[in-house]
């Protein structure tokens, strides 16, 4: 009896794993490149961070720069961002940009942020459609500066509304060298953690009990 306990116990952890999904693949252009060989290889394999107050928002749970490469990217240039199963928790999927002061490999994201995408849910007849997707893709703004950014997407999983559950954030970094841009931009600058609050309505919102719109935390995204 106490075997089969045990079978049960670590059958119930696997799946409580397996439960989750991380952003690990990373494409520019039209080139798909190897399982973090340009995103930062987190410690916690595929399970959220949950903490507002964490250092972990920024890059998940012990990614550093430590082993990754950093690519050449242009301003106006796509990318896309894989993850090993497609996202199946309801909420918002967010792209963010901070530069680096030297290299991007040697940064702790400790400096400012700035959003320049949003992938949130669409409306219609009382009905919300959230993009639950494998793979995200947006462009790299020509308005910003050159340099050695990190490029973080990050999907946040309101499922469980708060506060009986805990929002989650799915979150990975790659990190890139921009070259082409105008350095025009003028974003909103945040820091992370400090950019989301238990108290902003699209992290407290119940999807359940009249759902009619939806505000994604964080700031604007920019615009060129």
């Amino acid at each position: 009896m106490k075997g089969l306990a045990t079978v049960a116990a670590i059958s119930a952890l696997a799946n409580s794993v397996s439960a989750h999904y991380i952003f690990e693949t990373l494409t520019a252009g039209s080139t798909k490149f190897d399982v973090y060989q340009y995103i930062r290889k987190n410690s916690n394999y595929n399970s959220p961070v949950t903490d507002l107050a964490s250092n972990d928002l920024r890059c998940n749970v012990g990614a550093t720069g430590s082993g990754t490469e950093t690519i050449a990217m242009t301003a106006g240039e796509s990318f896309s961002f894989t993850l090993d199963v497609a996202v199946y928790h309801q909420g918002p999927t967010s792209i963010y940009l901070s530069k680096a002061p030297g290299a991007a490999a040697d940064y702790d994201g400790s400096g400012e942020w700035f959003k320049i995408k949003d992938f949130g849910p669409t409306f219609s007849n009382g009905q919300a459609t959230w993009p639950l997707q494998q793979t995200y893709t947006y462009t790299l703004p020509k308005c910003i500066e050159n340099g050695d950014y990190l490029l973080r997407i990050s999907q946040l999983a309101i499922h469980n509304p708060w506060p009986a559950g805990i929002p989650q954030f799915y979150t990975s970094c790659a990190q890139i060298t921009v070259t082409g841009g105008t350095g025009s931009a003028n974003p909103q600058n945040v820091l992370i953690p400090g950019a989301f609050k238990d108290t902003d309505p699209g992290y407290t919102v119940n999807i359940y009990n009249n759902f009619q719109n939806y505000t994604v935390p964080g700031p604007a995204p920019l615009t060129c």
